[in-house]
């Protein structure tokens, strides 16, 4: 079975769905889209989006795509006393707890994810979702 790549083209496609909840929402973003192996295939910030989120958005994208669960659920599970506490400290520090990073699935096979960041959780989160809506599953 073929598994489709996370192509340029897609990523733009996210990042312009993305970019537009970020406008309604007013919170300028960092957006990132990585493929199958979690490599970045390109990264956005927006005018006036925080510099310091840049690196956060890349390893939100990298967290989905490496454990294939939303990095909102894997916070859920993640604090003292769930199973994955302690997480984040793997992967030489790359792991992100919080939401914003979203896996993208075609035919059923996770092949990438989104990652947003610069603004509360829920507003990265939405960011997120909005981008990852995007993903057509039948390119």
């Amino acid at each position: 079975m073929e598994i489709s790549l996370v192509t340029l083209k897609d990523a733009r496609n996210i990042f312009a769905a993305a970019e537009k909840r970020a406008a309604e929402i007013g919170q300028p973003m960092n957006i990132a889209v990585v493929d199958s192996g979690g490599n970045l295939v390109a990264h956005e910030r927006m005018d006036g989006a925080w510099i310091g989120s840049v690196d956060i958005s890349i390893n939100k994208a990298f967290t989905a795509r490496a454990f294939n669960i939303a990095t909102k659920d894997l916070a859920d599970n993640s604090q003292p006393g769930q199973q994955f506490f302690g997480i984040h400290g793997s992967n030489h520090g790359r792991i992100m707890i919080f939401a914003g990073g979203i896996p993208l699935k075609k035919n059923g096979h996770v092949v990438g994810a989104v990652g947003v960041s610069g603004g509360s959780g829920e507003q990265d989160q939405t960011v997120a979702q909005a981008g990852a809506a995007a993903f057509s599953v039948d390119a």
